[in-house]
């Protein structure tokens, strides 16, 4: 595991820069080798959600502020009434056979800090402790125990839980979502439940449900 105290040229999905002010937040990564396990590489999707799992939790616990998780990536928090953008997560295969996944949750952050008006942090909403010391150790006590069941079950993650404490914690799940995927192509419905392979399932207004495995998902506002 390496941890950082700021950000200065971080890189998160579809190669988006972003940066933080130093001993503003949780950064790190940590490298993980499921292969070594036993897991199929077809289930290795489920590490990001998995992370999600854990950081949700313990930020929670330690942090004593209310998180919910959205499809796939996102640790959502409460600011003044509307859901904001916290913490974001990328998993990434490494030239080892391993997968490295990167964690950045903003901690300490001010509204006139943040990196965009529609982010939020901790502090914001009304987190009791933003020490950051012991909201790593509740993260990482969290994700050693989430990594151990889901490699321990050979990445089942019906069979290890994983796979309903996901959708326990999930913002996105009955939501109305429009679903932003490769190739300029967009797909609306609801998102109805995650699928064994870590996908996003949405029933559309054709009638059926689309699987979706990728994609940027936006949280549509009812009516």
């Amino acid at each position: 595991m390496l941890v950082a105290e700021e950000q200065s040229a971080a890189r998160g999905r579809l190669d988006r820069k972003w940066v933080a002010p130093a001993r503003s937040g949780l950064f790190f990564s940590v490298s993980l080798r499921p292969g070594d396990a036993g897991v199929p590489m077809e289930r290795w999707g489920w590490l990001p959600l998995l992370t999600g799992v854990a950081v949700a939790a313990g930020l929670a616990r330690a942090g004593g502020v209310d998180t919910a998780l959205k499809w796939p990536n996102d640790v959502l928090v409460t600011v003044g009434g509307e859901e904001r953008k916290a913490g974001g997560i990328l998993a990434e295969a490494a030239g080892d056979g391993g997968v490295v996944v990167g964690v950045g949750v903003n901690v300490s952050l001010r509204a006139e800090e943040l990196p965009v008006p529609t982010a939020g942090s901790l502090a914001l909403a009304g987190a009791v402790s933003t020490d950051r010391d012991p909201l790593l150790r509740a993260v990482l006590r969290g994700l050693e125990d989430w990594y151990g069941r889901w490699r321990a079950a050979e990445g089942d993650a019906g069979a290890c839980g994983l796979q309903e404490a996901y959708a326990a914690g999930c913002a996105t799940l009955g939501r109305r979502v429009r679903a932003e995927l490769p190739g300029e192509r967009a797909l609306v419905g609801e998102a109805v439940a995650v699928d064994g392979d870590g996908r996003l399932v949405l029933a559309t207004e054709a009638g059926v449900q689309e699987p979706v495995g990728a994609g940027d998902i936006v949280h549509l506002r009812a009516g």
